[in-house]
């Protein structure tokens, strides 16, 4: 993916990673828009820094649909997709009852959400030169955390989702990139901005620019923190990188 001189949709990008990455490649000299569901907090987002705003709630197939329609209206040069938004939660599955609704609701929201969004703006895309899906998975799609059953799993399926399309658009101008955060300082779960083993935000966004800029063929983008979790099995150590993971952090990776 070319470092600059593109326009990207980020739905999900009115706080941690989203904003901070949007933010990231706007001072790079890209157009970006922000999606999100809180109007007011994306007029304030828009006013304060510059960035294009579109109202969308990923987890509803018809916000996406009209805000499709209202990206590509606004702004028709658009050529990188940036699935962002997704939910992260603490389950006990020993209870179906504690845990069923928080469970639909994240698969909703990670896997299907990107789906649809995807399905929404593949057509337009394979009509630019170059054009990017940019998918986010998370180091919990390589090794689980004990805690968030669910959300592991939307990721290992965000994950083979990319792989797979990846493999479809081959013959279109569509590049698919996965993003593979470890964990980072957001608060996307309770306690995770001060959470002393995950990275910090700031050093995150930098290095995921630094990989873009330096690896323009890469199609993981991967920090090296999250390359523990991510090559366990390849390296032979799985079980430990599990067991590591869960005896020390409690949020994992985004």
């Amino acid at each position: 993916m070319d470092i600059s001189g593109n326009t990207l949709f980020i739905p999900g990008a009115t706080s941690g990673i989203g904003l901070a990455l949007a933010l990231a490649l706007q001072a790079r000299g890209n157009t970006v828009i922000v999606g999100g569901r809180r109007t007011e907090l994306l007029e304030k987002i828009g006013a304060e820094h510059g960035l294009g705003t579109i109202q969308i709630d990923t987890a509803d197939p018809e916000s996406i649909q009209s805000a499709a329609k209202q990206v590509l209206t606004r702004y028709p040069d658009l050529n990188v997709l940036v699935t962002m938004a997704g939910v992260m939660r603490v389950e006990d599955w020993h209870q179906p009852e504690s845990f069923l609704e928080s469970a639909e609701d994240i698969i909703t929201t990670n896997v299907l959400g990107p789906i649809r969004l995807i399905a929404a703006f593949v057509e337009h895309l394979r009509t630019r030169p170059s054009a990017t899906i940019m998918t986010v998975s998370s180091g919990l799609a390589f090794a689980p955390l004990k805690v968030t059953p669910s959300y592991n799993a939307s990721k290992a399926a965000i994950h083979m989702l990319s792989e797979t399309l990846r493999l479809q658009l081959a013959d279109t101008s569509v590049r698919v990139l996965e993003l593979e955060p470890p964990s980072v300082r957001t608060a996307l779960m309770p306690g995770q901005e001060d959470n002393d083993h995950a990275m910090p935000l700031d050093e995150f966004v930098a290095e995921v620019m630094t990989i873009l800029e330096s690896e323009p063929d890469a199609d993981e983008i991967q920090v090296e923190r999250v390359k523990f979790l991510r090559y366990g099995e390849a390296r032979g150590d799985y079980q430990q990188v599990v067991a590591a993971l869960n005896a020390t952090d409690p949020h994992g990776s985004e």
